[in-house]
Parts: C-alpha cells; sequence; structure tokens
C-alpha cells in the first residue's frame, strides 16, 4: 500500500524557524502586525529576586540587547532610587544603544519624578495604583485623593518634556468603567496639552487575569483593553500589559494582551519577580518571532540567558520551557526512535538553525535501543550505525545492569555513557577527552 502525500502544515510548521503564529479574525491580524516587547528585569525581576550588583546589570543589559537590539525589545525599567541605582544607570546610558531604550521606574511621588529629571532619562514609568484594594487599604486614601496625585505628578512630568507610562496597578481588580476609564481620559487630556506622549500600563499584578475573550470585567484581560480603547480612543502603541504567573496564566494572558490591542508585552528574563513571577522574554521571544519573523530579534542569543543567571545563582529547573536542559532532551525510547526516523515527529522546530543548541538524548532504563543508537549518532557521530549493531545490545545490558545492581534513579551522565560505550567503541575515550 502506497502512502498518499500527507498534510503537513509546512506554512504553519517549518521546522527550519519557529512555528507559525496566526489568527483567522482580521482585526486581530492587524493588532498582532503591532506587537513588541518590553523588559523589566533590572526592576520588577530584581525587586522579586536578588539585588543586582552594577556589573551583572552591564551583563543584562547587553544580553537584551543582543536579544532585542533591533527594536524588537523597545525598553528596560530601571531603578534610581541608591547610589548604585544611579551609578548603574549612568552606565547603561554610555551605551547609547536606541533598544532596548533605559527608562525610569518610580512611585506616584514629586521626590521620585525629581530622581528621573535629574537623571536626564526622558521617559519613566510611574506606579499608580488603580484598585480600590490599594487605594483604600495601602494608601489609606479616596479614589478623588489618588487621582488628583497621580496628576499632579504626570502633568509635572509632562511640563518636563518626559514620556510617561502611567503604570494602572491592580487593574484585573479596578473599577474599568468607573475609575480606569475616567482617569485615562484626563490623563490623555494633559498629553494632548504638553504634546508629549503618555502610555498606559495595565498590570495583572496577582495573575487574575483570564485571557479568553468571553470572560467579563474586571478579569478578563481582552474585556479589558478593548474596554479602555473603544471609550478613550488610546492608540494600540501606547498599551502595555505586564501579567503575572501566579495562576499560571502569564504567557496565555500576554498573548491574549497583544491579540486584542496592546502592543507591548511587559516581560523579565527568565520570568524572574514577584511571588511566582512575570512573563518570561525568552519565551515570549520565540511567539514574537512567529509573528514578525526573526529579522529585528535574535534568538540564538537566548541560550545565554540561562548561562548568565546560572553563573549569578540562580537555578533553573530542567524542564522549563525554550531554554531549559530538558526542553529539547529525550528520555523516552518511543520518542529516540521517532527523532530516529525523521527530527519532526517529536520536535516542534530545528533547536540547532533556530537557538543554536542541538537536541539530545537522556538515558535510563526506560530509554531503550533506539535512544542509546541517538546518543551514539550525537556524541561519537556514528550516523550510519544500524539498530541491528549487536553492541547496542551490550550497551543495553550494561545500562539495566546498572540500575537493577545499583539502584540508580537518575538518567546517566554522559560521563557513565562514555565509560559503558567505551568497552565497545574505543573512539569513545578519545571523544571523551576532548581530542576531536
Amino acid at each position: 500500500m502506497e502512502l498518499n502525500e500527507g498534510q503537513y502544515y509546512r506554512d504553519i510548521y517549518p521546522f527550519t524557524d519557529v512555528p507559525r503564529f496566526i489568527v483567522s479574525s482580521r482585526d486581530l491580524a492587524e493588532n498582532l502586525d503591532k506587537v513588541y516587547l518590553t523588559d523589566t528585569t533590572l526592576r520588577d525581576g530584581q525587586q522579586g529576586w536578588r539585588v543586582f550588583t552594577i556589573g551583572e546589570c552591564e551583563k543584562i543589559y547587553e544580553l537584551l540587547v543582543d536579544i532585542g537590539g533591533r527594536g524588537a525589545i523597545d525598553s528596560t525599567e530601571v531603578f534610581l532610587y541608591t547610589e548604585k541605582d544611579r551609578e548603574a544607570v549612568k552606565r547603561l546610558l554610555s551605551y547609547r544603544y536606541r533598544y532596548p531604550k533605559v527608562i525610569a521606574w518610580i512611585r506616584a511621588t514629586l521626590s521620585d519624578l525629581q530622581l528621573v529629571i535629574d537623571s536626564r532619562i526622558d521617559e519613566a514609568v510611574i506606579l499608580m495604583s488603580i484598585s480600590d484594594y490599594h487605594i483604600r487599604y495601602k494608601l489609606n486614601a479616596t479614589r478623588e485623593e489618588v487621582i488628583r496625585k497621580y496628576l499632579e505628578v504626570a502633568e509635572r512630568a509632562l511640563s518636563h518634556g518626559i514620556t510617561i507610562r502611567c503604570s494602572l496597578e491592580d487593574i484585573t481588580r479596578a473599577d474599568i468603567d468607573g475609575l480606569v476609564i475616567p482617569f485615562t481620559r484626563k490623563l490623555l487630556t494633559l498629553s494632548e496639552k504638553y504634546r508629549v506622549p503618555i502610555k498606559i500600563k495595565l498590570p495583572d499584578t496577582l495573575g487574575l487575569g483570564l485571557p479568553f475573550p468571553e470572560s467579563p470585567l474586571p478579569r478578563g484581560i481582552p474585556a479589558i483593553i478593548q474596554s479602555i480603547r473603544r471609550a478613550t480612543g488610546i492608540a494600540q502603541e501606547n498599551i502595555e500589559f505586564h501579567g503575572h504567573n501566579d495562576f499560571g496564566l502569564v504567557v496565555a494572558n500576554h498573548l491574549s494582551a497583544w491579540m486584542y490591542g496592546a502592543a507591548a508585552a511587559n516581560c523579565t528574563l527568565l520570568g524572574i519577580g514577584e511571588r511566582a513571577g512575570n512573563c518570561p522574554l525568552e519565551v515570549m521571544a520565540i511567539h514574537y518571532a512567529g509573528l514578525r519573523g526573526q529579522n529585528n530579534i535574535n534568538l540564538k542569543a537566548l541560550p545565554r540567558i540561562v548561562e548568565l543567571f546560572e553563573a549569578m545563582g540562580h537555578r533553573l529547573i530542567e524542564h522549563y520551557p525554550i531554554v531549559g536542559r530538558n526542553a529539547f532532551r529525550t528520555k523516552a525510547g518511543i520518542h529516540a526512535d521517532g527523532l530516529l526516523k525523521n527530527p519532526e515527529v517529536y520536535l516542534p522546530f530545528n533547536p540547532m538553525l533556530v537557538l543554536g543548541i542541538p537536541y539530545s538524548v537522556a538515558i535510563t532504563q526506560y530509554s531503550g535501543r533506539s535512544a542509546i543508537l541517538l546518543w551514539l549518532r550525537n556524541y561519537l557521530g556514528l550516523n550510519h550505525l544500524s539498530k541491528d549493531d549487536p553492541r547496542l545490545n551490550y550497551i543495553y545490558n550494561d545500562i539495566i545492569e546498572l540500575y537493577n545492581r545499583g539502584g540508580k534513579v537518575e538518567p546517566l551522565t554522559d560521563s557513565e555513557m562514555f565509560s559503558i560505550v567505551s568497552k565497545y567503541f574505543p573512539e569513545a575515550n578519545r571523544i571523551k577527552k576532548g581530542d576531536s
């Protein structure tokens, strides 16, 4: 029986590139044409993990430039509160890169605003808590009092020519119609008065947002964005979404925000941040490339994120998406067999072409001969070795004996595999020593 050609959806899954991010709605497709990334690793990431040294701030910024310095990452937020913060900012500004633009993050106080003015940074995120939870219980104030204060700081910033991003904290518990929209209109009036841009940042502070268009206010991310845009006329390019991952929906919420009219996705490297963390920039970078292509984003810089942060003491779980050690490594024998026959069977794209890293295999007692053959091909370059070669059975039996005898539970290390394999393939000793 002849096999037919089949349907492989190469237009969606090219394998030599990331999967395409497509939608059927023309309106949503137009929204997705305008999306970009922003970063808050040096602000929310530092706040939620640990304090960075000046040198670490520079290394993180250099990596952000490498990933998105051609325009994919529009900006990165920084603190200005300590001498260390201000010195780090001076160093970052001295690079004179256009992207990511170094922008300040402050509270809505005139004293904080003065730090921005003194630093000569021309754009700042201003925290403006907007839910009644925050207004009453955190700020111990009325809506009228906080709005008056926010507008005072906003107007002072605009009068100095500073572009502001008004960060409406706790947006998914806020009164959108009764407070957020009227406040946004007042901000836009100030923007027109001073002819200085105002952007609206929408933080899902507790990760409560839902990505579905059917979800109503205040939890529905599409409902929030569409309500604000329809009522105020604010441009998509001036709306930024900032999600948290408390309920595991942060990437879905960011993609939903993109689809329904927020151009900017505010992320951190590896998703570090408060509590369950922020939206991981490296994951959104993959989706960005699926939408916009790789002309202005460097996906091959993504694996270096792990190298940098592990050198800083961060411990990344091996099953982490895209850049985790297990992201393109298989253990199951049936998966290894599929990879041997055609890598497309168990890989969404070729990680070597897209990320500059190979796919690999980890050996356990359940991996089977296919996984052993795949290991031999990857590490010894034995591409013409057949699954019928009797040496595979010898290696397989040695592995089973090792697990049965020693009570081993973890996958074999490469060093352990080299020790077993070298008994049957002497060239393994030379390769292990780095002589080839």
